[in-house]
């Protein structure tokens, strides 16, 4: 069932990305997802980037036409919230590489925070176009992560992808687990370096949901249902996949391939 609540505050995280938050009492676990409606618009799966307490939160990167007039919401803005959805987390591993890409970092930070609540040692890959990009360094480094960046364009950290940065770190020390979301190349690459020093690896697909229940069938993802069976995946779940960073669904539930149309 939706309940609509209002904006209680808007951050601007970066150039493309906004924090929204509201309250919202229903609990929920690092990794979940909400459906969100914009009267008037869509309704959008959203991962949560703060679920604790009342007061939730998503960020919202401008991709599609509704996502866009997202950012021009303001405190005081009516929306709908149903949810939270899905899987979550596990913030039991003591030691945890988190490699973020992009807003993908949006559902991490908060899974990080709670391992670190919890007395794990967490190093975060963090990755964007370019420096001002970046989401959530300095949550993570307040949340006493040990962040290391990396741009595509050297503005900030290691000049280059994400990936790189954390093959490296996985050559260089030990991790119980990898948790990572970004597009869906960049964590196969993740699930491939981590497989090399044998690291479990878990990752947050994101993907078109209409439901949210299972039933409509546009978050297929090969045999499993992103909003259901997920969003949270093993990578064992998804590297033999066929559509796992090879093919995605337009809004119409259509399979593309990944460098076909473009979802809203």
């Amino acid at each position: 069932m939706r309940t609509v609540v209002s904006v209680s505050d808007t951050v601007v995280e970066t150039p493309s990305t906004i924090t929204l938050r509201f309250p919202y009492a229903p609990s929920a676990e690092p990794g979940q997802f909400v459906m969100v409606w914009f009267p008037g618009d869509d309704e959008l799966p959203m991962s949560l980037s703060y679920t604790d307490g009342v007061s939730k939160g998503v960020t919202v990167k401008a991709m599609g036409d509704t996502s866009r007039r997202v950012l021009a919401l303001a405190p005081g803005a009516t929306l709908g919230v149903r949810g939270p959805y899905g899987n979550h987390f596990d913030l039991t591993p003591r030691r945890v590489l988190v490699v973020g890409g992009g807003s993908g970092t949006a559902v991490l930070a908060p899974a990080a925070e709670g391992a670190i609540a919890q007395g794990a040692q967490v190093t975060v890959a963090l990755g964007a176009t370019r420096a001002s990009e970046l989401l959530f360094k300095d949550r993570l480094i307040q949340a006493r992560a040990r962040v290391k960046v990396a741009t595509d364009d050297g503005s900030e950290g290691m000049e280059g992808y994400v990936t790189g940065l954390a093959a490296s770190l996985l050559d260089q020390e030990p991790f119980d687990a990898v948790w990572t979301c970004g597009p869906e190349v960049m964590m196969r690459k993740v699930c491939a370096a981590a497989s090399e020093h044998e690291v479990p690896v878990f990752c947050s697909v994101e993907r078109h949901m209409k439901c949210a229940l299972g039933m409509c069938d546009a978050c297929a993802l090969g045999p499993y249902h992103v909003c259901i069976d997920g969003p949270v995946f093993p990578a064992e779940r998804l590297i033999n996949s066929e559509d796992f960073a090879r093919f995605h669904r337009d809004p119409s539930g259509r399979r593309v391939p990944f460098g076909g149309p473009a979802p809203a």
